[in-house]
C-alpha cells in the first residue's frame, strides 16, 4: 500500500501524531523555532552565574539550569512523537516558547523578586506537555504514559510553587527537592500510586530524532561561548597580543569541544543502544551533564577574557567545565554503546591534576598558561577521538 504523505499545516487531531515513513525523525523548522529561546535561556544562566562566582551561586545556577534543562528536555521528547506541520502542534509549541521565555526572563532574578514567575511558567510548561499529550492520543498507551508523567510533574510542581513563596536557603532547598522528584520520576518508570506504572518498554521512541534535538541543542551551548567571547572583548578599549592570543585559545578550546562531541556522530546515528532506557540515560541525563559543562567552559572563557589573575572561583569553573562534560561523555557512550571509556577517565584525571597545580600557584601561574593547558588536554581527546572515529576504540 503506498505510504499516505503528512498534511502539513493542518489542524486537525488526526494529523498530530508523526507518520511513518523516512521522514519521521525529521526536526521541524518550528522546533528550531522554539530551542530559540533557549539560546536567551543559557545566555540569562551564564550570568547568573558570572555575577554570582561563590558557593551559594554556584548551587543557585545548578538548580536553575536543572529547571531549565528538564524543560528543553520534555519538550524535546514531546516533539518525538507529534507532528511538527500540525497547526494545532505549532500553536502548542508557541504556547510553550511564551512560558520557556517567561522563565528565561526570571532567571537573574530566580531566588529573588523573579522566583513565583519562574515557578509559575515552569510548572505550567510541566502540566500542559502531558495535558496536550493525553488530548491528543487518548485510548492509547501514549496517553496512560503521560497521565503518570503528569502526576509526577504536579507533585514536583508543588515544591515548585510552594518554594517560591520561601525566601534564601529555604527557597533552594525547597526547590532542589522539586529537582530531585522531576528528574528521579523515569528513573522509577512514573510508578505513582492507584496510577499504576510506564516502563520504559512501553515508550515507542525513535533515537535518530532524539539524537538530533539534543545536538542541536549542545550547539546551541557552544554557541554561548562565542557571544560571550564577543561580548568580553566588546568590553576592552584596546586589543593587545595577551586579549587575542586568549580568544584564540578560547576558540581553540571550543572547537576542539566540537570535534570531540560530532566525531561520533555517524556511530550515534546509525549503530548503538535504540531502546528507550539507553535513550533516557544518553539524552535526559548524559546530555544535562555536557550541556552544564559546555556553559560552564563559556563562562570560564568569559572570566579569562575579562580577568588579569587567576582566583579560586575561576579555577573552579575552567577546570570543572570540562570535568563535567566529559563525565557526561563517559555516560553517554556507556548508555548507547556500552563502551569503557579510558581515554576521557585519563583526561579527566589530567584536569584535576591541572586544577590542582592552579590552585596551589594561582598567583604565579598566568590565566593563558592555564588556557592553554586546557586546550591540550581537550584537542589532544579530540584529535584522538576524531583519528580512531570507532567509538570501541575511544
Amino acid at each position: 500500500m503506498k505510504e499516505t504523505a503528512p498534511q502539513h499545516g493542518v489542524f486537525k487531531r488526526s494529523t498530530i501524531g508523526r507518520f511513518a515513513g523516512e521522514k519521521r525523525s525529521t526536526v521541524g523548522p518550528v522546533e528550531l523555532f522554539f530551542d530559540l529561546v533557549y539560546v536567551f535561556a543559557i545566555v540569562q544562566i551564564s550570568h547568573l552565574l558570572i555575577g554570582h562566582l561563590s558557593w551559594l551561586g554556584f548551587a543557585q545556577t545548578a538548580i536553575v539550569f536543572a529547571a531549565i534543562w528538564w524543560g528543553w528536555n520534555y519538550s524535546a521528547w514531546v516533539m518525538n512523537w507529534i507532528n511538527p506541520s500540525n497547526g494545532i502542534v505549532q500553536i502548542f509549541v508557541t504556547f510553550l516558547m511564551v512560558l520557556a521565555l517567561g522563565m528565561a526572563v526570571a532567571i537573574p532574578h530566580a531566588f529573588t523578586s523573579s522566583g513565583l514567575l519562574f515557578a509559575i511558567c515552569y510548572v505550567l510548561m510541566s502540566l500542559a506537555r502531558p495535558l496536550f499529550m493525553i488530548l491528543s492520543f487518548r485510548g492509547k498507551q501514549l496517553a496512560h504514559n503521560y497521565k503518570l508523567l503528569g502526576a509526577w510533574s504536579a507533585m514536583a510542581g508543588v515544591f515548585w510553587i510552594g518554594g517560591a513563596f520561601f525566601e534564601g536557603q529555604w527557597r533552594l532547598l525547597i526547590w532542589l527537592l522539586a529537582v530531585i522528584i522531576d528528574y528521579a520520576a523515569p528513573r522509577i518508570d512514573f510508578k505513582f500510586p492507584g496510577l499504576g506504572s510506564a516502563p520504559m518498554k512501553d515508550w515507542n521512541t525513535d533515537p535518530e530524532h532524539l539524537a538530533e534535538r539534543n545536538r542541536l541543542v549542545f550547539i546551541i551551548s557552544l554557541g554561548e561561548s562565542i557571544l560571550l567571547m564577543g561580548n568580553a572583548l566588546l568590553a576592552h578599549h584596546e586589543l593587545n597580543f595577551i586579549l587575542i592570543t586568549s580568544l584564540v585559545v578560547g576558540f581553540a578550546c571550543l572547537s576542539a569541544l566540537w570535534f570531540n562531541y560530532f566525531a561520533i556522530a555517524d556511530e550515534e546515528i546509525h549503530g548503538g543502544k535504540s531502546d528507550t532506557s539507553a535513550l533516557r540515560s544518553a539524552y535526559a541525563y548524559a546530555h544535562a551533564l555536557m550541556v552544564g559543562g559546555a556553559i560552564l567552559i563559556a563562562v570560564s572563557i568569559e572570566l579569562r577574557l575579562t580577568h588579569q589573575h587567576l582566583n579560586t572561583a575561576m579555577i573552579l569553573v575552567t577546570i570543572g567545565g570540562p570535568v563535567l562534560y566529559l563525565i557526561g561523555n563517559i555516560l553517554f557512550l556507556r548508555s548507547r554503546f556500552g563502551q569503557l571509556t579510558n581515554s576521557r577517565y585519563i583526561a579527566i584525571a589530567v584536569l584535576i591534576l591541572l586544577g590542582i597545580c592552579a590552585f596551589v600557584w594561582q598567583e604565579a601561574m598566568p590565566i593563558l598558561a592555564l588556557s592553554t593547558a586546557i586546550f591540550l588536554i581537550i584537542g589532544g581527546l579530540a584529535f584522538l577521538t576524531a583519528r580512531k572515529r570507532t567509538v570501541t576504540d575511544v
